[in-house]
């Protein structure tokens, strides 16, 4: 299957692609993440996302920052909890630009690196995957299967920038606290 990886960052990437690609498919690596912030941030992931993309033979699309456009999205959930309504609309808007490339390229499916996270709720964005793209979102949580300690042993093994809080201003906040 030809499937569009919507990539948060470097070091959740490597395990997904290295198991989707061990399913036999055939991957598209998307890194569209305008909630990072602040700019210098967002460079450092994806530079980290190049390397996997480098390393594992990953075609790898990155359309242009918007920080704009996401805090127009957000408007009005800037004071939410971290894992609250303003992290759903971000899955939403990040899994809808996802779908929008699988269109595009004519692929079969999209998927997220999201779910490697053991901070980010697999139920929620598989949800938000299926509203989004029906059927031709590939549910997952590639946590399980032991996915997120072999993201940070392939991340450790590629030296990969890891960074130590989600992407968006808030959530910067939250994990300074």
């Amino acid at each position: 299957m030809k499937i569009v990886l919507h990539i948060c960052c470097g070091v959740c990437a490597t395990a997904v692609v290295e198991r989707l690609i061990s399913e036999g498919h055939q991957v598209l690596g998307l890194f569209y993440n305008p909630n990072i912030y602040p700019f210098p941030e967002y460079a450092k992931r994806r530079e980290a996302a190049r390397e996997v993309a480098k390393r594992m033979n990953l075609k790898l699309e990155i359309p242009p920052y918007d920080a704009e456009e996401w805090l127009r999205e957000i408007a009005g959930l800037e004071s939410e909890p971290e894992g609250g309504r303003r992290c759903q609309v971000c899955f939403r808007h990040r899994l809808r630009i996802t779908c929008r490339y699988m269109e595009l390229y004519r692929f079969d499916a999209f998927t997220t690196t999201l779910t490697v996270s053991p901070r980010k709720p697999a139920k929620v964005i598989n949800q938000i995957g299926r509203e989004i793209g029906g059927e031709r979102f590939l549910a997952g949580d590639y946590k399980k299967k032991d996915g997120f300690h072999r993201a940070v042993v392939l991340g450790k093994e590629f030296d990969l920038y890891h960074q130590n809080y989600c992407g968006c201003r808030y959530s910067m906040k939250e994990e300074s606290s």
